[in-house]
């Protein structure tokens, strides 16, 4: 089932001006994926205990490593989610195509 967007708490609107620091909060959120690769990528401790309170589980992050934009998570990051949510063998990081 696909991560729905989130609504704007004070404290989500926090996480997301900090892991997502080129865009607006607001808009961050509307985009789920996108904001929760962030997240997983840049956000602390205590922005994936906000996350957990908001709802966000193993389900959620592994929807994100399913369907992961290029470019966000770097090899160490990407190999602890994907060991997280449940899976034995890493596949490669996604990657831009161009043309």
């Amino acid at each position: 089932m696909p991560v729905k967007p989130f609504k704007p708490t004070p404290e989500l609107l926090e996480v997301a001006a900090r892991v997502v620091w080129f865009k607006d909060p607001a808009e961050t959120l509307k985009d789920p994926i996108h904001f929760l690769a962030y997240a997983m990528r840049y956000g602390t401790t205590e922005d994936l205990v906000m996350l957990e309170r908001a709802g966000v589980g193993i389900a959620e992050y592994s929807e994100v490593i399913n369907n992961s934009p290029a470019g966000i998570f770097d090899p160490r990051s990407w190999n602890y989610w994907n060991l997280i949510c449940g899976k034995t063998t890493v596949p490669a990081l996604p990657i831009r195509r161009l043309g």
